[in-house]
Formats: structure tokens, C-alpha cells, sequence
């Protein structure tokens, strides 16, 4: 899977508003001071959590971002998708397009499994809640783990 700066960016900007906010609103411009993203680059991935509906603006002085939902209940996928990285390992034009990447249409000889990685990733970042990540409850997993 190939996940790209902006999906990494989106969900370390989530994440520091999840960890900030509490009742209050955040400025995208402490979220980029914190991460050391570009403030014109957050505005744009903002309007797209907007949209998405994970996050709410709030106008006005001390304005800035919410959360639109508690971050137990905002998974990691979600946001990757909101701004518009899809989830998927194969090089193919889409999920379930019968055209495979190959020159003739036909899929490569190693499709199923890339898909099927694609769709592990997928579950997985689906099943994690910006609070697990904040909590450090998969650090804890990791070592358990080892």
C-alpha cells in the first residue's frame, strides 16, 4: 500500500487536535507549529475533513477545529479516505474494476495478493481509533507482541 503524504499528514494533524482540544477549539496554525506541517497544506486537508465530516470549524476569535465525533469513535481509515487516499495496494484502476494493470487489461500474476494486502491494511486501520493511537495502546500491543 502506498500511503501518501497527505494521509500521513491528516492523521498526525487528527491526532494532535484529538490530544489538544478537549472542549475548546484548535488553530490549524499550533497543529503545524506542533507537527511541522504547512499551514496552507492543513487548510487544504481540513477542508476535506470538513467535508468528510470529522471535523468542525469554529469561527470567531479562539476559533479554529473540533473533532466532530469523540476519538474513540473516529478511526484511522476514515480519515485517510477523507482526503481522498485510497486504500488499496494493487496498481490496478480501482477496487473491483475487472481491467487489470497489465498492457492487454488482464491483472498481473500477483494481484490477488496485493489486493488482499490492501485489504488487511484496510481492517486494520479501520480498527484503530485516533484515542488508540493517543493512548499508546498500540506501543503497548507492539511490545506485547515481541
Amino acid at each position: 500500500m502506498r500511503l501518501s503524504t497527505k494521509g500521513r499528514y491528516a492523521v498526525m494533524a487528527m491526532t494532535d487536535l484529538a490530544k489538544q482540544s478537549g472542549n475548546k477549539a484548535v488553530s490549524l496554525a499550533d497543529i503545524a507549529s506542533r507537527q511541522e506541517i504547512s499551514l496552507s497544506y492543513l487548510e487544504q486537508l481540513f477542508a476535506r475533513l470538513r467535508r468528510g465530516g470529522l471535523v468542525k470549524s469554529v469561527r470567531g476569535p479562539g476559533g479554529g477545529y473540533r473533532l466532530a465525533r469523540h476519538a474513540n469513535e473516529t478511526s484511522v481509515a476514515e480519515i485517510v479516505l477523507a482526503v481522498d487516499e485510497p486504500l488499496r495496494a494493487t496498481r490496478c484502476a480501482g477496487q473491483g474494476s475487472p481491467k487489470g494493470c497489465m498492457m492487454g487489461g488482464e491483472r498481473c500474476v500477483t494481484h490477488a495478493l496485493w489486493d488482499e494486502m490492501g485489504r488487511h491494511i484496510h481492517s486494520y486501520l479501520a480498527s484503530v481509533t485516533l484515542d488508540d493511537v493517543i493512548s499508546g495502546k498500540l506501543s503497548q500491543d507492539a511490545a506485547q507482541a515481541a
